[in-house]
């Protein structure tokens, strides 16, 4: 961290995680303690927190907390691994790798893809977890920096048609990633048995700094017009601009997040801020400075405001902007024009510019697992052992069989169909909807949003069939607390967890992903919730205009006001 004192870092006791991460030799902890105590499945005192740097967190049943301790026992500890997959490519191979690891080794035998275009493991009990590590590296996967206070995954829109701009822009979400993640040993020396190296200097993070980022950080490259990764849930957006089909730079946005907190009004979803363009050439310094800037200025006293799109706020855009200039050693230019038309993916085969076939297949709330004529897990291992392209996990929690070539499609396609991957009773509202995983794993969890979605979505196509709407949509999601995992925060209609079977409802995004949706009712019951929809449902099919899609009725119609500036007008009412 500089040593120069700036005017703009938040003076105060600092939050105890700076504590815990000073203190915890470049994120080694006592983990390796840890690991060799089996009196209990879980992790202790700091321990608890560091793992979510080598991208784990550390879960319990809480369908069977209550019954545990009735019995005298601890929670069931477990912990959620998150993969680290720039851009969300995978091998066949790595694939096989990985649905045999869930189906061995997890609780719940599932792979869930996530909304940050990865995949996770649900439920690895603490003897299994080292072997977990080493079977990823074997298959060329970590799980570094995937959580915690340092720069997530980097995601990259899925574009399965023009696939030598996708190629170039994927390669760069690779070098981003790697640019900014932890130089500490700490990883392969815990999970890999690594040698650690001994040095009379102290070990430095060039980037993140020694006590690492004052909260998490998210990055993405997106290719207009699809803004599937939503650009305006993330810290770092790098939005390719492209001339003759080729990539030249990129319009760079910074800012944006989702997560905000109950009852507290100095938190509020914000959308990212338009720094300009920048060639090349300047890509990975301009991450780099946008980073150290936020290392550098974040708030590192309250952990609730520690995000980039506070920092902004508060030192001011231009501010943030033009220390970004000094360190890169760049000045941004103008940006260059695009346009967002949708963010949703494209379903069924696709042709590419090369020739090759991509298939992107529904998978609802991103949980491969065998159901009951629906063999969605085994059909995708057995596509996987003749499949000769790659896999691309979308943000939106689906999947693409990509590369396929023309004398193959028939087969992946047979297969696709025999294990229910191609379901042709997809509704356009079931593709257009999307929950957070909740309970029963997810410690914060405040609501159900997994495991309500798929009756959720059929009670809404019930009332869109109700008005003459089967054929029309809502951008729709849920999310079982404030924390934005389910990115309600970016929908029409969006559902965020205030208690058992209470959401506060939130109208008004739009279907670009641009708005930020308001809250129109709190703390209602999912009964209300349907209520209500059915009536603006009604309205909209009477009085919409041509096109018009929900969001911006609502918005016209005055059903709710649009939220325009989100730090300031947000609460509204």
């Amino acid at each position: 961290m500089s040593n120069e004192k700036s005017p703009f870092i938040v003076e105060g006791k600092l939050a105890d995680n700076e504590r815990l991460k000073r203190e915890s030799d470049n994120l080694r902890g006592t983990i390796t303690t840890d690991l060799k105590d089996d009196l209990t499945g879980g992790f202790t005192a700091d321990n608890f927190q560091l793992i979510r740097f080598h991208g784990m967190y550390q879960q319990d049943d809480r369908d069977i907390r209550a019954e545990r301790s009735k019995q005298k026992l601890e929670p069931l500890h477990n912990v959620m691994l998150r993969a680290r997959l720039p851009g969300g490519v995978i091998t066949p191979d790595q694939w096989l790798a990985i649905d045999k690891f869930a189906a061995d080794h997890t609780m719940y035998g599932s792979i869930r893809l996530t909304t940050r275009q990865t995949f996770q493991f649900h439920g690895v009990l603490k003897p299994k977890i080292k072997s977990m590590h080493q079977m990823l590296n074997k298959a060329g996967i970590d799980s570094i920096a995937t959580a915690g206070d340092v720069n997530r995954n980097v995601l990259c829109t899925s574009n399965p048609v023009e696939s030598e701009l996708h190629l170039e822009a994927f390669e760069w979400a690779k070098k981003i990633s790697e640019h900014l993640l932890p130089k500490t040993r700490a990883y392969a020396e815990i999970w890999l048995d690594g040698e650690k190296v001994e040095t009379t200097e102290k070990p430095v993070e060039p980037i993140l700094g020694d006590n690492y980022l004052p909260r998490k950080f998210k990055t993405t490259v997106v290719i207009p017009p699809q803004n599937d990764v939503d650009v305006h849930a993330n810290d770092l957006n790098f939005v390719a601009i492209a001339d003759n089909g080729k990539l030249v730079g990129f319009n760079v946005l910074v800012g944006g997040g989702l997560a905000m907190t109950h009852g507290d009004k100095s938190t509020y979803p914000r959308k990212a801020s338009d720094f300009g363009f920048i060639p090349l050439e300047n890509t990975l310094d301009v991450a780099a400075a946008v980073v150290t800037t936020q290392r550098d200025w974040g708030n590192r006293v309250n952990r609730k405001n520690a995000k980039t799109k506070y920092t902004l706020e508060r030192v001011g855009v231009d501010n943030f902007k033009a220390e970004v200039e000094k360190r890169a050693g760049v000045t941004f230019q103008e940006s260059r024009p695009y346009e967002f038309t949708s963010r949703g993916d494209r379903f069924g085969w696709v042709e590419g510019i090369d020739g090759k076939y991509h298939l992107t297949v529904f998978i609802e709330n991103g949980r491969i697992l065998d159901y009951t004529g629906k063999t969605l897990k085994t059909g995708c291992a057995e596509i996987a052992k003749i499949h000769k392209g790659d896999f691309r996990l979308t943000a939106n929690q689906n999947l693409i069989i990509a590369g396929v070539a023309p004398e193959d499609k028939d087969t992946i396609e047979s297969l696709a169909r025999e294990h229910g991957l191609i379901a042709p009773e997809v509704s356009n509202q079931r593709l257009d909807s999307m929950a957070c995983v909740a309970l029963p794993t997810c410690p914060l969890a405040m609501a159900e949003a997994e495991r309500y979605l798929p009756d959720a979505v059929t009670e809404l196509e019930g009332i869109l069939a109700k008005h003459g709407l089967e054929q029309d949509s809502v951008v729709f999601r849920v999310t079982g607390c404030p924390n934005g995992c389910g990115r309600a925060m970016l929908s029409e209609v969006g559902l965020v967890g205030k208690g058992p079977g209470k959401y506060n409802l939130h109208l008004g995004g739009d279907r670009e992903g641009t708005r930020i949706p308001r809250m129109y009712r709190e703390n209602i019951s999912e009964q209300e919730i349907m209520a209500e929809l059915d009536t603006l449902l009604g309205q909209w099919a009477k009085e919409r205009n041509e096109g018009e899609a929900f969001g911006d009725y609502v918005v016209r119609a005055g059903v709710v006001k649009p939220v325009v500036d989100s730090a300031r007008d947000f609460y509204e009412a």
